[in-house]
């Protein structure tokens, strides 16, 4: 364990083996650092954050500060973050509102400078948000997705797996599985994210099947409640299933094409 002698170090704080905590840096109790993790100069990790292992908290990050929630009472709440994950300078991650909750971030996350993560987000695997993208309180982020630079998410909205979202784009509305939205189409699908479909390593026959499921939805002429019948009494391919889950699950309405 390297500590440097300027940082501060709760002695309720659990760190793992092979931590580096650089000049500064402040970790507060009740924390779980995980084996191989590196906290750099002036980086503060607060009270109730687990960090899994080999994870990079860059310069003035702030992982677990309290809840931008006009309604949070002081309840124990906390923040849990995976394995591999990257957390640049300045960007921040805020505990959960309602006691017991967690803001989550799961494993190969890569957070790049001054972006936010604001309480009860669930930010799935391989996730990655760009330099000052903001998610806003309860967004569900899946798998595989890119937010671009400056993007701002809008309270309880959900964004479906391997999704792109452009730079600068703001998004009030679901975005459904592996779809693309730009700021110039405000809670618009703009296309498919082609390229991450081929990272995340799907074949030809399933990207097919997706852009024929799409089509249905949005340009078969049929509203989206009888798209979704038409999609079900087919017996729909495993990715089908997840985009027609994935809208009826929607509270807020989702981005149409």
């Amino acid at each position: 364990m390297n500590i440097h002698p300027t940082a501060i170090v709760s002695e309720k704080a659990e760190l793992g083996e092979n931590v580096s905590v650089g000049p500064y840096a402040i970790i507060e109790a009740e924390t779980k650092i995980g084996d191989g993790c590196d906290i750099a100069a002036h980086a503060v990790v607060k009270s109730y954050v687990t960090l899994g292992k080999n994870c990079k908290v860059h310069a003035h990050a702030v992982i677990g500060d309290l809840p931008q929630d006009l309604g949070f009472d002081g309840v124990v709440t906390y923040v849990k973050v995976g394995d591999n994950c990257t957390m640049r300078e300045g960007m921040t991650i805020n505990r959960a509102t309602g006691e017991g909750n967690a803001t989550v971030v799961g494993d190969n996350c890569y957070l790049m400078g001054y972006s936010h993560l604001a309480h009860n987000c669930v930010i799935g695997n391989n996730v990655i948000l760009a330099n000052n993208a903001l998610l806003a309180g309860h967004v569900h982020v899946g798998d595989r997705a890119f937010i671009g630079g400056g993007a701002a998410i809008h309270q309880f909205v959900h964004l479906g797996r391997m999704v792109m979202v452009a730079g600068v784009t703001g998004l009030t509305k679901d975005l459904p599985p592996f779809c693309t939205a730009v700021m110039t189409k405000p809670d618009r699908i703009v296309g498919l994210n082609v390229v991450g479909m081929r990272r995340g390593g799907f074949d030809a026959e399933t990207r097919k099947k997706i852009k024929q499921t799409y089509k249905t939805l949005f340009s078969s002429g049929l509203n989206v409640s009888q798209a979704l019948e038409r999609l079900e009494a087919e017996e729909p391919h495993p990715v089908t299933r997840e985009i027609i889950d994935f809208i009826r699950a929607s509270k807020r309405g989702v981005c149409t094409m």
